[in-house]
């Protein structure tokens, strides 16, 4: 007889509840029960036979896979709750009809492009750091920036004790009191940007996600939501195989 077991997490991702980390996040605050018993982590359920529920609300996959864009305003948090009652993305995409969950993040003080799936493997794909999935930001620095900084990002940096991977950085304008960068990043380091900037004594004004892969923001408005086209999807899976 087939073995129809998955890991936990991975049907929880899979499920569209969120993705296999924050899965496993829920998994060990004890808020996941397979057949009635509190779940752990490294448990496999039968999708067929398992009942399993999530803060006491049964999860049921859905065969409708979508893929999202939204342009994440500032001031919002990219998870679909919050304890301390902030501002989360997932104001943003309730009416999508079905359980989304982004894909990767944008911090607080960040805006721009945010993905959002049900899709298990596809975010599974897009945040592991083996794939390099290239994302371009534009980047509002004050008050300028030398060739000598410019460099050190471009050759990488020690942040966090580890190096970052080189980076693409290409000045847009300059202002009086203000430069406006264009830096295309590799990885997915948490803030990234903001910390390379931190070490070299460059303050962020402002930070915005362009693109993704090939799938650009365009002219989507703030706090607006679209599905991806199926040539944008097929993209960004053959960016990742």
């Amino acid at each position: 007889m087939a073995d129809n077991t998955v890991r936990l997490q991975k049907y929880l991702a899979d499920c569209g509840i969120a993705s296999r980390r924050k899965s496993e996040e829920l998994i060990a605050a004890g808020k996941v029960r397979v057949n009635g018993q509190t779940a752990k982590i490294g448990d496999e359920v039968d999708p067929k036979k398992d009942q399993v529920t999530v803060e006491g609300r049964k999860v049921r996959q859905d065969n409708e896979l979508r893929y999202i864009m939204l342009h994440k305003p500032r001031g919002f948090i990219s998870t679909m709750s919050d304890e301390m009652d902030r501002k989360c993305v997932a104001q943003l995409v309730a009416d999508v009809g079905t359980r989304v969950y982004p894909v990767g993040r944008l911090d607080r003080d960040s805006e721009g492009l945010l993905l959002f799936t049900n899709d298990g493997e596809f975010a599974n794909n897009m945040t592991h750091p083996s794939k390099h999935v290239s994302k371009v930001y534009r980047v509002t620095i004050r008050p300028d920036i030398t060739e000598d900084q410019v460099a050190q990002m471009m050759t990488g940096m020690m942040i966090d004790g580890k190096k970052t991977l080189p980076a693409e950085v290409r000045v847009v304008r300059k202002y009086a009191d203000r430069t406006v960068l264009e830096v295309t990043l590799c990885e997915g380091r948490n803030r990234q940007i903001r910390k390379m900037c931190e070490a070299l004594g460059l303050e962020v004004a402002r930070l915005k996600r362009t693109s993704i892969g090939s799938v650009r923001l365009g002219m989507l408005q703030q706090g607006k939501w679209r599905d991806l086209t199926p040539q944008e999807v097929a993209a960004l899976k053959r960016a990742v195989k």
